[in-house]
C-alpha cells in the first residue's frame, strides 16, 4: 500500500499559471464574482521512476500568480525526498508544509498559501494513487482504517474528533462495503447543476440550459441569488416553472449579504421552496451562519457553507454550533486531501451530510473521488456532488457524468493531469490563446 525504491525520488516540482477565459460568457459569474475567468496553480511532481503526480488549487484568474509563487517557496520542502518516505509520514509532511516557520506567518494555514499546499498536497495524492494504479477513491477505500487516519494532522481538532475515533468510525462502516463498490461501479453517483444558474445569464439562456439538463436527467438544480431581490424573484420563478416543484432547487448567495439582510431576503424567496442557501453572509461568520440557521429552520431551508473555509478549525466551529446543515467541502481550498479527510470525519461525527463545492477547473474532478470514498468507507449513503460542465476536455481524464450521475473513475490518480493541449493554449500569460487575445485587444496583459 505504500511504496518503496530509491526511484521515487522527487527530481523536480514544476509550476505553472493556468488560466481561461470564462468571464468572456459570464461563465461562474455570481453575486460576489462578477467577472471570474477560472484558473489553477498546476503542480507536478516528477520522480526517478517516470511516474509524475499531477496537483492543482482553484483560482479566478489575478492573483494566480500569487500562489504559484507561494508554491515555489514551498518547492525546497519536496524536492530530494523519497516519495514514499512522504506517504509513510504524511501527517508530519503535511505539517511542515503548513508550518514552515517564515512562510507560516503569512498564513497560517488560509489563503494563498493554504491554496498553495492543497496544489502540492493534491499532487502527492495523485501520485500515491498513479504508483498503486488506482483511481484515487480505491486508493483511499482500500486502505485500512490506521492507515488512513495517519495521513490526517488531528493537531486543533483533537477535542472534537481522536484518531482512535476515527478509526472506530471507519470501522463501523466496513460492513456491505464491497456492495457498495460495486453498486458505484454500476450506477455512479447523484449530481446536482448549477450550469443552469450563473448571474449574468440571460432569462433565454437559463429556460434553454433547464430544458438541457431536464433532458440529460438531472433533477436538482442551484440558482445565483443575491445582486436585486426582484430580479431573484423572477429568477427562481422562472426555474421553478422550467423544473417544477417536484424538483430540488437550491440558492446561493456566494457572501454577499449582511446576517440580517440574509434572514429577511431569504424569507422573501421561501416560497419557492429552496432545499437550503449557500453562503448567506462571510464565511469566516461562524456565529452569523448559526443565526440564519435558527431563523430558516421554521421555513424549511437549511444553510450550507463551506466552499471558502480555510480550514478544519473553521468547519469543527461551524458543525459545533450547528451552523451548517449541509458541509461544503472543497477540494482545493483548505489543504488538500489530508485536511479534508478530517472534514469529512467530523461531519459524520455531527450527523451533518457533505455536499461538496464542484465546478471551477478540476473540482468536478477531485471531488468526486472524495465523496465516493465517503460512500464506500464511511457513511453507507449517497447524496449529491456539483456538477458544472466547464473545462473538462481540458483534462486527460475528465469527469464523466451519465444520466445524471457521475461515473466511477477507474484510471489511476486523482483525475487531475492537464492535457499537453490545455498547458500550451491557456498557460499565463504565454499560451497561444492568451496570445491571442491579447494582439486581438480582447484581454490585456497584467504585468507588474
Amino acid at each position: 500500500m505504500i511504496p518503496t525504491g530509491d526511484d521515487l525520488k522527487i527530481i523536480s516540482v514544476d509550476v505553472k499559471d493556468i488560466r481561461f477565459p470564462t468571464s468572456l460568457g459570464a461563465h461562474g459569474s455570481d453575486a460576489m464574482h462578477t467577472d471570474p475567468d477560472y484558473s489553477c496553480v498546476y503542480v507536478t511532481l516528477e520522480t526517478l521512476r517516470g511516474v509524475n503526480g499531477n496537483g492543482l488549487t482553484f483560482t479566478l484568474g489575478r492573483g494566480t500568480d500569487v500562489v504559484r509563487l507561494s508554491v515555489m517557496s514551498m518547492k525546497h520542502l519536496l524536492e530530494g525526498r523519497n516519495a514514499g518516505e512522504i506517504f509513510r509520514n504524511f501527517s508530519q509532511t503535511w505539517r511542515s508544509l503548513t508550518s514552515e516557520s517564515q512562510l507560516r506567518w503569512i498564513g497560517p494555514e488560509k489563503g494563498v498559501t493554504h491554496l498553495a499546499v492543497a496544489a502540492i498536497v493534491n499532487a502527492l495524492w495523485d501520485l500515491w494513487a498513479k504508483l498503486e494504479g488506482v483511481p484515487l477513491w480505491r486508493l483511499l477505500t482500500n486502505m485500512d482504517p490506521e492507515l488512513l487516519v495517519s495521513t490526517i494532522d488531528f493537531r486543533y481538532i483533537s477535542d472534537v474528533l481522536t484518531p482512535r475515533e476515527a478509526i472506530e468510525m471507519l470501522k463501523n462502516a466496513q460492513e456491505g462495503k464491497q456492495e457498495r463498490i460495486e453498486e458505484l461501479l454500476e450506477r455512479g453517483y447523484p449530481a446536482y447543476t448549477t450550469q443552469v444558474g450563473w448571474m449574468g445569464y440571460s432569462d433565454g439562456k437559463i429556460r434553454e440550459l433547464c430544458t438541457k439538463y431536464m433532458d440529460m436527467g438531472f433533477r436538482a438544480f442551484k440558482l445565483k441569488v443575491g445582486r436585486d431581490i426582484s430580479s431573484d424573484v423572477k429568477r427562481c420563478e422562472l426555474v421553478r416553472k422550467e423544473i417544477g416543484y417536484e424538483n430540488t432547487l437550491m440558492i446561493d448567495a456566494n457572501q454577499i449579504w449582511d446576517v440580517n439582510e440574509a434572514i429577511e431576503w431569504v424569507k422573501k424567496l421561501a416560497h419557492f421552496k429552496p432545499l437550503f442557501i449557500e453562503e448567506p453572509t462571510s464565511p469566516d461568520d461562524v456565529l452569523g451562519h448559526a443565526a440564519i440557521a435558527r431563523a430558516l429552520r421554521p421555513l424549511g431551508i437549511g444553510v450550507a457553507t463551506g466552499e471558502m473555509c480555510c480550514n478544519r478549525v473553521l468547519f469543527k466551529q461551524f458543525l459545533q454550533a450547528g451552523a451548517m446543515q449541509y458541509c461544503q467541502i472543497d477540494s482545493a481550498r483548505i489543504g488538500g486531501v489530508n485536511e479534508i479527510l478530517s472534514v469529512y470525519l467530523m461531519a459524520k461525527k455531527f450527523n451533518v451530510p457533505v455536499i461538496p463545492h464542484a465546478g471551477g477547473v478540476g473540482l468536478c474532478e477531485m471531488v468526486q473521488h472524495l465523496q465516493m470514498w465517503e460512500y464506500t468507507s464511511l457513511c453507507k449513503s449517497q447524496k449529491m456532488i456539483e456538477f458544472v460542465d466547464q473545462q473538462h476536455d481540458q483534462f486527460v481524464h475528465p469527469a464523466r457524468v451519465i444520466d445524471a450521475k457521475y461515473t466511477a473513475p477507474t484510471d489511476p490518480g486523482y483525475s487531475t493531469e492537464l492535457t499537453a493541449e490545455a498547458i500550451e493554449n491557456y498557460e499565463y500569460p504565454s499560451g497561444k490563446e492568451w496570445q491571442r487575445m491579447f494582439q486581438e485587444g480582447i484581454f490585456q496583459e497584467i504585468k507588474y
